[in-house]
């Protein structure tokens, strides 16, 4: 009977935050890499757009492949730790030692930039897969009750956008903070902090959970009928779809926004806007507190780009962690996929309408980030909540339960999307004409900039959005298939 008990087993305060843990450790690197790494290749390291596009696609995309394989070998590792566990704890360490690698700048040439970029952007998004795939296939065995998965993914996604606070709003001040103005210094000592407290945060993660949820009995390990489960489930097909098209458009508008803020807004207006809403003030009564209590005063760059950018994302960040507060309590009474839809929906207008906003339009700009961030925040736990329930409707279709290869697929949408979205970015401000080099862009670029972070953003969003309507694991089918695999596995405890 213990085994029924704890497969729906009610998770403790410790659990939850223990495993959250790990997803902030994780987001430390992965919002860096969706945020700025087309801009450390191009203004940083020095890399042409065309060359860093190409890198960002195509390592994004062996990882992305890599995660299948690694998908196979968690469901197939056994440890007394269980399956999934032991992996936080492996790569936790190479995790911070290939990450800190990723993000220095060697002086080589051209060619040897290149290369080495190349090479470690491949190894950071492996050891990415053999750490975050474990990871999320871990909360589908942490328990099988819906409501505490619902739970479970609210606490992981506020660890998730406290991590993307770090990145999108203090990171960029930290960078020229950390390296006197130096970009390349910067960012080396910042992924340095970032990947010792990763390592500890693994470990914590691994330290505070445990697998609970059984495989059903007489289940054997053959890859071929985990390939042929995937390809027949449609819920699997439709998530896959989506995931893709979510990322695609988070690594896009992203990675574009710090050029939207350095060369479409206007630096005149949005100083006057950061004047106005007392910003500047608040950075200078900081600045006075800091020297009053005798430490060095606070070195806040003094460019208006940056401390909008900052303040900019700050505003979406605290309104999707607004958003994923009520996404459990909506979820639980009108079911996930028909709250996913609605707040996926508004959230695709919000982004859209930027297309409308002239460069000098900045508080209509901040109002639109923070509506996109508030019905935003309501779909982050739900995306990674249903991918858990596609692993329950597997099992309950195919009798064989395959959690980690149903996530590694859902994780190699991820990395396609975040690896299109990624090279886009570089892409687009090549056709556009941006060049680094220049202190004021061209029209043209300024013009390109805009419609990525609005029209090209808005778009696979919205595909996405339709792709999730056709998805059929409804409130009730939760319900269904919920009651139907507690039963089995009280007859598998028998």
């Amino acid at each position: 009977m213990n085994t029924i008990i704890e497969s729906n087993h009610k998770l403790s305060l410790l659990e939850k935050v223990g495993y959250s843990l790990g997803d902030l450790a994780a987001n430390l690197i992965f919002q860096t890499l969706m945020t700025f790494l087309a801009f450390f290749y191009t203004d940083v390291y020095q890399i042409p757009t065309g060359i860093a596009s190409v890198i960002i696609f195509c390592g994004g995309i062996f990882g992305a492949f890599f995660n299948i394989v690694m998908g196979f070998v968690a469901d197939r590792t056994q440890t007394r730790w269980g399956k999934y566990r032991p992996w936080i704890l492996w790569t936790s360490i190479p995790f911070g030692v290939i990450a800190l690698l990723a993000f220095s700048t060697p002086d080589f040439s051209m060619t040897g930039k290149a290369v080495y970029a190349s090479i470690t952007y491949i190894l950071l998004v492996v050891i990415y897969s053999a750490n975050n795939l474990p990871y999320a296939a871990l909360s589908g065995v942490l328990t099988g009750d819906m409501a505490e998965r619902n739970s479970l993914s609210s606490y992981r996604f506020v660890a998730v956008m406290v991590a993307q606070f770090i990145i999108q709003v203090l990171l960029l001040p930290i960078v020229l903070m950390l390296g006197d103005g130096d970009k390349a210094v910067g960012f080396s000592k910042a992924i340095l902090y970032f990947s010792i407290v990763g390592v500890v945060f693994f470990i914590i993660t691994f330290l505070t959970t445990k697998e609970r949820v059984p495989a059903p009995v007489g289940e054997t390990a053959n890859w071929r009928s985990d390939l042929l489960d995937l390809v027949r489930n449609r819920p699997w097909i439709l998530m896959l779809s989506a995931t893709i098209l979510v990322f695609v458009t988070l690594a896009l508008k992203g990675g574009m926004y710090i050029y939207y803020f350095n060369s479409y807004l206007d630096a005149a207006a949005l100083s006057s806007f950061l004047q106005e809403i007392g910003f500047s003030g608040f950075i200078e009564k900081l600045d006075r507190l800091s020297k009053s209590l005798g430490f060095s005063g606070l070195d806040w760059p003094e460019d208006p780009a940056t401390s909008g950018f900052s303040l900019f994302n700050a505003g979406g960040i605290i309104c999707m962690i607004i958003g994923i507060f009520f996404s459990k309590a909506l979820a639980d009474r009108f079911g996930k996929r028909d709250v996913f839809i609605i707040a996926l929906g508004l959230s695709t207008l919000f982004i859209a309408l930027f297309i409308f906003f002239p460069s000098d339009a900045i508080g209509l700009v901040f109002i639109s980030q923070i509506l996109h961030g508030l019905f935003y925040g309501v779909t982050i736990p739900l995306l990674w909540a249903m991918i858990a329930d596609v692993a329950d409707y597997s099992e309950w279709k195919n009798h064989r339960r395959a959690t980690a290869i149903i996530f590694s697929a859902m994780i190699f949408g991820l990395k396609v999307g975040l690896s299109l979205g990624g090279s886009l970015v570089a892409m687009l401000l090549g056709i556009f004409g941006y060049d680094a080099a220049l202190d004021a862009q061209t029209a043209s670029a300024a013009t390109g900039i805009k419609l990525s972070v609005s029209i090209f953003a808005a778009i696979p969003f919205l595909s996405a959005m339709i792709c999730i309507m056709f998805y059929e694991i409804n409130k009730q089918m939760e319900i269904a298939i919920e009651r139907d695999l507690f039963k089995r596995r009280q007859l598998t405890a028998s």
